[in-house]
């Protein structure tokens, strides 16, 4: 079986839903098919999230007849026979209803994350009628009856494999659809994976019921070797393995969730990166084979806060830094790059939630200065460090300020830190110095 994931682009129009169609009766391989919210619903609902903390009522009900009245006009497109226009139209008019009941409770976490996933239920009850419609077998699936991932960050996939392969026993299809994003915690209560998480529910899936390959599709051809929004003459990467991947999704690659790899690593099931747009497009095969060493792609992350605390006392005494990392503990802060001199730390951080406190605390016995604004551009690639071209991304320092560069923590990456008024500078540099003046490519 497969697992086949498309984003809300993908499904976020009649006539890509018609693509997405083409592409699940090209073979018939079983599959089960996550889908996220169509293009620009999950916004919408973060936005409801927001008048549900004004506790404005009037503008939270037209919020929702608002999106009752997109999900409509999909049917109207998609269905062409009246009686069943009406019956789906109704039941998502009972859908808008439920939600306007939630809404109408104490505004409090749960209420938030049960709201902001119904984007991916409106879409997946559409789409499976559709289908259903035109002779395409299918069973829709309640993501939150099997996805009791107990953990985000480590989910537990032997829970959603048991209560997956039960449900997948007792109803029997080639193809399933389900909704990504959605799951419980370790109470059952209703949670997310996050933004873009519909791409970690695929890879959960896969892994769960150890699927042949997952496909993620979107509305590119594969990962490419820099950013094409803002770079000029990059192109796809054929192959990648688990370790690139993740590296570059962690550090700002768009097209993958940054835990995306991590449940199918130990199961050797390889994540295929490709085009909705264009089928036929090779995209990216990411697994755990090595086709090449060295220098891979280059991605970036933005809205980095550079932190630089210097000791009060003239020498770093000992355990000074298992002090310092203490408190970024205390508070849950995880940290990207450091350096160290003898009287100085800097690190930086992605998450400023608790910035404050970690500052207070830090301030009783050191001096800290908060530098926000920075972007991380990590290039990456196995075992990057040793790649003989690598040299050429230091003469950056010719040309644009460099706040932080960490060199041979990792193999597979090298970091450096700018402004993020510099960055995208850097990355047209970078592509520059490193793919265009080679006449090698990749596989």
């Amino acid at each position: 079986m497969k697992v086949l994931k498309f984003g809300g682009t993908s499904v976020g129009s009649v006539e890509n839903l018609y693509k997405v169609k083409d592409i699940l009766i090209s073979d018939d391989d079983h599959k089960i098919v996550v889908c996220s919210a169509m293009s620009g619903v999950t916004d919408q609902l973060v936005n409801l999230i927001e008048l549900l903390q004004l506790k404005d009522a009037e503008a939270i009900t037209l919020h929702l007849h608002r999106l009752e009245t997109k999900h409509n006009d999909l049917i109207d497109e998609l269905i062409d026979e009246q009686t069943l226009r009406n019956d789906l139209k109704e039941n998502i008019s009972s859908i808008i209803t439920e939600m306007i009941d939630i809404s109408n409770q104490s505004f409090s976490e749960q209420i938030s994350a049960i709201l902001v996933t119904y984007g991916e239920t409106l879409l997946t009850y559409i789409f499976s009628n559709y289908l259903t419609h035109i002779g395409v077998e299918n069973i829709l699936l309640d993501a939150k009856d099997f996805m009791h991932v107990d953990n985000v960050d480590t989910p537990n996939i032997k829970k959603v494999s048991s209560k997956l392969s039960e449900i997948i026993t007792s109803k029997q299809s080639k193809i399933y659809i389900t909704q990504g994003f959605v799951c419980r915690d370790h109470l059952g209560a209703v949670s997310t994976l996050k933004r873009g998480g519909s791409d970690y529910t695929a890879t959960i899936i896969g892994a769960a019921i150890e699927a042949i390959e997952v496909q993620i599709w979107t509305d590119i051809d594969g990962l490419h070797n820099n950013d094409p929004r803002y770079v000029e003459n990059t192109h796809p990467i054929s192959h990648l393995t688990y370790n690139e991947a993740a590296e570059l999704a962690y550090f700002g690659a768009k097209i993958l969730h940054p835990q995306t790899v991590s449940p199918v690593v130990g199961k050797d099931i390889p994540v295929l990166l490709k085009n909705t747009f264009d089928p036929e497009a090779k995209g990216t095969v990411i697994s755990n084979k090595t086709y090449k060493k060295g220098l891979k792609a280059i991605s970036a992350k933005d809205k980095i806060t550079a932190i630089k605390i210097k000791s009060n006392r003239m020498l770093m005494a000992h355990g000074y830094l298992k002090r310092i990392f203490e408190v970024f503990d205390t508070y849950h802060t995880s940290i990207d790059m450091i350096t160290t001199s003898e009287i100085a730390i800097s690190l930086t951080i992605d998450n400023t939630t608790n910035l404050d406190k970690i500052v207070k605390e830090i301030e009783v016995y050191a001096e800290v200065t908060v530098e926000p604004n920075h972007s991380i551009i990590c290039i990456v690639g196995e075992s990057v460090i040793n790649d003989k071209s690598s040299y050429k991304l230091f003469e950056i320092l010719n040309h644009i300020p460099v706040r932080m560069i960490s060199y041979g923590g990792s193999n597979n990456n090298i970091s450096i830190l700018v402004d993020t008024k510099d960055k995208l500078s850097t990355l047209r540099f970078l592509n520059r110095k490193l793919f265009q003046t080679s006449t090698e490519t990749v596989l």
